[in-house]
């Protein structure tokens, strides 16, 4: 079983990693980037998963939790979401989590969001399957119009009851009126100090407990049940996209080099080679939007 050893997992949750193997997991020579090639497999395919990162929301104008993006107001967006942050202080938290839910709300799907949902809408008709397995946390996958979409990283317009566990689709803006307005990443903002029971909180009227984004924070256990289904997806698949990572995220990171190793296609779209390049059939450099589509065509 490609995911079977959930203690692994439980203990590389979504932490960052650059581990790399001692040698690649198929012998293959340096990644093609021959498109006619690449288009011929693809062709003949009849399960594709693709695997999505930050790249691909990215080119859509949302930041991603590194580089440029890697700190809101003074602190690292990585020691933010966390339980024990969120435990700590929720205001704050809350804070960073209405900034990237309202510019969430505000952006539209990229050019690689559509090219993905229009081949899993035009495979579908010709008895063909296509399955995104994504690392990002917006819905953008599914505004585009992608029906088969696993997130392993949760979902931002959810909210989960501490209490109660209770989860809901949640976008209204702002999510509560003491959030209003607030949120802002500029260095020099103080924090808001909401009282906790002026944050989100549950609906269901013998709960009314606080409300939390239902993503998953550093520290956490992924989903069992979507890995249940990631497992099941890459173990059919016969070709495989990683699309927009950089690999280096765990369990995500081994999706690609997992599914090499049964002798499948991988083919990577990235704007840089990443630590799993070597690992892959196929590599096209440059932004997902302008590399994706005339690959799915």
């Amino acid at each position: 079983m490609l995911l079977q050893n959930r203690a692994i997992i439980a203990l590389g949750l979504r932490m960052c990693s650059t581990h790399v193997s001692k040698g690649p997991l198929v012998d293959a020579a340096r990644p093609s980037s021959d498109m006619a090639e690449f288009r011929k497999v693809f062709s003949k395919a009849q399960h594709i998963a693709i695997i999505t990162g930050a790249g691909v929301t990215a080119e859509s104008g949302l930041p991603t939790f590194r580089g440029k993006d890697e700190h809101w107001r003074k602190w690292k967006s990585q020691d933010l979401a966390t339980p024990e942050a969120f435990s700590r202080n929720p205001s704050r938290v809350w804070e960073f989590y209405h900034y990237r839910r309202e510019l969430v709300l505000s952006k539209k799907p990229s050019a690689a969001h559509f090219a993905i949902a229009e081949c899993e809408a035009r495979l579908r008709k010709q008895g063909r399957s296509v399955v995104v397995i994504t690392q990002c946390i917006d819905d953008l996958h599914r505004q585009a119009g992608s029906k088969h979409v696993l997130k392993i990283h949760g979902n931002l317009m959810e909210t989960r009851c501490v209490s109660c566990g209770h989860v809901t689709l949640n976008k209204q803006s702002p999510i509560c009126a003491a959030l209003k307005g607030k949120g802002s990443p500029g260095p020099d903002v103080a924090d808001a100090q909401i009282p906790v029971d002026k944050l989100p909180r549950c609906d269901k009227s013998d709960c009314h407990g606080l409300l939390r984004p239902n993503v998953v924070f550093f520290g956490e256990t992924l989903d069992s049940h979507i890995l249940t289904k990631v497992e099941k997806e890459l173990e059919v698949c016969d070709l495989c996209l990683v699309v927009g990572t950089s690999s280096i995220v765990y369990p995500a990171a081994m999706f690609g080099p997992q599914v090499a190793s049964r002798g499948i296609p991988v083919a990577e779209f990235n704007m840089t080679t990443t630590p799993k390049t070597e690992y892959f059939s196929y590599h096209f450099a440059g932004p997902c939007g302008t590399t994706l589509p005339p690959a799915l065509a």
